[in-house]
């Protein structure tokens, strides 16, 4: 069978009981992801950086593909968790990147006012896979020399 997109455990995550991600119901777009492990995204306080909650999983995809990360639409109303970033996007290759071999994560930043814990296992977003068009006369030529936030660098 060709692979063609999907997920896999990244390197280091091996041993830890990693659930890949599934969708849920017959029409859901999503793939729920689980956080790969306990963490605490504290109460929001200016100038402090986005929780990056690590989920353990790689993505692999077509040349024309990316994988969109969406927050969970309960998040915001009863956990207080909101993504940095509005939409994460996972390139195709990030994936095996020599940094963190595409390790997945999610960027939270907490808008109540106490602590939030999430537990290995709790949900914490989805991933939906998109097509992408490029420009006339696109040259993009570059390659990606690391993990989280490499691009440009």
């Amino acid at each position: 069978m060709e692979r063609l997109r999907g997920f896999e455990v990244a390197k280091g995550f091996e041993d830890k009981e990693i659930n890949l991600p599934v969708r849920k119901t017959k029409y859901s777009a999503g793939y729920d992801f689980e956080a790969a492990e306990d963490c605490v995204v504290p109460a929001f306080k200016p100038g402090i950086a986005p929780t990056l909650v690590k989920t353990g999983i790689k993505a692999y995809m077509q040349d024309d593909e990316m994988l969109c990360l969406y927050n969970r639409s309960s998040n915001p109303k009863k956990k207080g968790l909101i993504l940095a970033n509005s939409v994460g996007i996972v390139d195709k290759d990030y994936y095996g990147n020599p940094d963190n071999d595409g390790s997945i994560m999610f960027a939270f930043y907490n808008i109540k006012d106490t602590d939030v814990q999430i537990k290995k296992g709790d949900c914490i977003g989805q991933g939906i896979f998109e097509k992408y068009l490029v420009a006339d006369n696109d040259e993009a030529s570059g390659e990606r020399t690391g993990g989280f936030g490499s691009t440009n660098k």
